[in-house]
């Protein structure tokens, strides 16, 4: 499918072209949840195999997230430049390599290293999954196309734990790499097959440092654009003290096995496909900043329900109630957040992305090393976490967000 015809398909506000559109750009952007939620069942396990400690084996968390944020600021620039594919190929590539890497690592500390590199090959595609959507969208299209990429790629975090637990049952951990080297190589043909070039050659912009950091600057003052991205960052790193610290509390402190605990991950995740698809339903009929605001509330209102079971010690019945609250939220803030940042920047869509995908790991990556301070034999370090990063989201939100509204 040609260039031309993506865009004026896009233009309708119907799926572009094909639904294998849609599948690989769903695809790019599951390659976060896929390459962190996949391994979680396996990191008790893999703490004893690299006689290494739990602290330690989070960092590959850590490592994971800043290769994430170094990799978008590359891949959004580079594609706004060069066009989408050629970044985009060049980080699947990279991806696939990095994921046997890791796989034959003898060591924690390589692993880590290993996972760094590996997040630089990821980043490009969720960067540009974004950024070529804004390329074929605007207003609630964007955000209903958005919402529709999240039943693609939420069902990794339903299936990534689920199959990590049963990769566990045939091999050990080193397998799951493995699989993650064979997705990124599967995607690297699809994308090299299926998907078009969606920025014309006679938008790009030249690829110069100077200009790309005066366009970051822009966006930085761009209260708005700041508002937007900060707070979903900021969700997301309520999100992540629950994917770093609840393989550990939740088997350890409370017993599951590795396939319960995938399950129960499993079930967190369709609650975000759920939310996600009511969100896409109703948008148009209800303006994306109250969804956003619905879903900034909700996960505030998770976190501090987790918090509280935490403390009171009741069963995990309970506590699994909030934390499914906490975890959908996700649903109805990320797509709505993502549309609102990138409405007023088409001409800088692959930085606006890198920017958007920026705030949401980097500060999600603070998340990890803050609940490992609070030791892994307890549930109420990661509930503090995630309720002191959703009261700040919101708070970032009304605030900066504000004169915009008005």
């Amino acid at each position: 499918m040609s260039t031309a015809a993506v865009t004026a398909t896009a233009k309708t506000g119907r799926t572009p072209g094909t639904l294998r559109y849609a599948l690989i750009l769903g695809g790019l952007s599951a390659f976060a949840p896929l390459s962190i939620d996949m391994y979680l069942p396996a990191l008790p396990r893999m703490a004893a195999d690299l006689h290494s400690s739990a602290p330690t084996l989070q960092l590959t968390l850590t490592a994971f997230v800043i290769g994430l944020a170094v990799g978008q600021l590359i891949a959004g620039p580079l594609s706004d430049s060069l066009g989408r594919r050629r970044p985009l190929l060049a980080g699947l590539a990279l991806y696939a390599v990095a994921s046997v890497l890791c796989a034959v690592t003898p060591s924690a500390e390589l692993l880590i290293a290993g996972r760094c590199v590996q997040a630089l090959g990821a980043a490009a595609g969720i960067v540009i999954a974004r950024a070529c959507v804004r390329d074929l969208f605007s207003g609630s299209a964007m955000t209903k196309f958005f919402s529709m990429l999240m039943l693609v790629s939420g069902l990794a975090p339903i299936l990534a734990p689920v199959v990590g637990g049963q990769v566990l049952r045939l091999t050990s951990w080193r397998g799951v790499f493995v699989v993650l080297a064979v997705f990124g190589a599967v995607l690297l043909i699809a994308a090299a097959v299926a998907l078009p070039e969606t920025l014309p050659a006679e938008r790009r912009r030249p690829a110069r440092i100077g200009a790309t950091l005066r366009g970051y600057a822009g966006l930085l003052r761009d209260r708005s654009f700041l508002g937007y991205s900060a707070s979903a960052g900021l969700v997301f790193a309520g999100l992540f003290a629950y994917i770093s610290a609840s393989s550990f509390v939740l088997q350890g402190v409370y017993g599951l096995s590795p396939q319960e605990y995938s399950l129960v991950f499993g079930a967190n995740g369709l609650g975000i496909v759920i939310a996600g698809q009511v969100n896409g339903r109703i948008v148009g009929r209800v303006r994306e900043r109250a969804l956003l605001t619905a879903g900034l509330c909700a996960s505030a209102a998770g976190g501090a329900g987790v918090l509280l079971a935490a403390l009171t010690g009741v069963p995990l019945g309970v506590l699994l109630v909030p934390l499914l609250v906490m975890v959908s939220s996700i649903g109805l803030v990320m797509p709505n957040a993502s549309s609102l940042a990138l409405a007023e920047h088409p001409h800088h869509a692959g930085s606006a992305s890198a920017l958007l995908g920026v705030m949401q790991f980097v500060v999600g990556g603070l998340a990890t090393p803050l609940v490992g301070i609070g030791g892994d034999t307890s549930a109420v370090p990661m509930g503090a976490v995630m309720t002191s990063f959703a009261v700040v989201a919101l708070l970032t939100f009304a605030t900066l967000t504000r004169r915009r509204a008005a």
